[in-house]
């Protein structure tokens, strides 16, 4: 497990998907200072990328979820690599809205999906969790199995932890990041004097830097 945390890490820095700045953090559009930011759509454009990512997941899903019988990406971000993890283990593909429509047939689940078959849900990245659990509240509402979710990568928040405790729902992520500070420091990416930050903001991210 540690040697594909560490190979997706080093995946997502190689090609800017994450950027480490303490120094100049950035500002995410909750308002949060960030002195990490994580566009795991970056991995799309990258074939090699984006088909490690894909064959990582279906090992996970075919270790952990041999019984699958659906793929469902949460949008957007997770769109198009749960189709390609559904296209490789020959499962239908849907994938869930953060709303339904208001239009049409104000669907929130688009495909054709069922009842009585169980979905392992594909997520890009995790912060606090919130939205990634709505897409399983939304399957589960339409009485859809739900045996777990596999994401890219998750900054690995308490809160994050406790959501996903609370919905009764297993995460696995290819890295996180304990995993990617490691790379990173042993890359020379970051200075160890930088370490301490980087860990301080993932223990109260939402009042990190909030006087400055």
């Amino acid at each position: 497990m540690k040697e594909r945390e560490k190979k997706i890490a080093q995946l997502l820095l190689q090609i800017n998907a994450i950027k480490l700045s303490p120094a100049n953090p950035f500002t995410w559009a909750s308002g949060w200072k960030s002195p990490i930011y994580c566009d795991n759509r970056k991995t799309l454009s990258y074939p090699e990328v984006r088909q490690a990512i894909r064959d990582e997941m279906c090992n996970i899903i075919n270790e952990k979820y041999p019984n699958a019988e659906g793929i469902a990406g949460v949008a957007t971000g997770a769109i198009a690599i749960g189709i390609m993890v559904a296209e490789k283990l020959g499962l239908p593909f849907i994938y869930i809205r953060s709303s339904a429509k208001g239009h049409g047939m104000g669907n929130q689940i688009e495909g054709e999906y069922s009842a009585d078959k169980n979905y392992v849900v594909i997520e890009d990245l995790i912060s606090t969790g919130g939205s990634s659990l709505k897409a399983v509240e939304a399957l589960r509402d339409a009485n859809c199995g739900v045996l777990g979710m596999v994401a890219i990568f998750t900054y690995g928040f308490q809160k994050a932890v406790d959501n996903f405790v609370a919905d009764k729902v297993e995460l696995t992520t290819l890295s996180n990041y304990n995993v990617l500070l490691e790379h990173a420091l042993e890359t020379g990416y970051i200075e160890s004097d930088k370490l301490e930050i980087l860990r301080e903001w993932r223990t109260g991210p939402d009042t990190w830097m909030q006087d400055k």
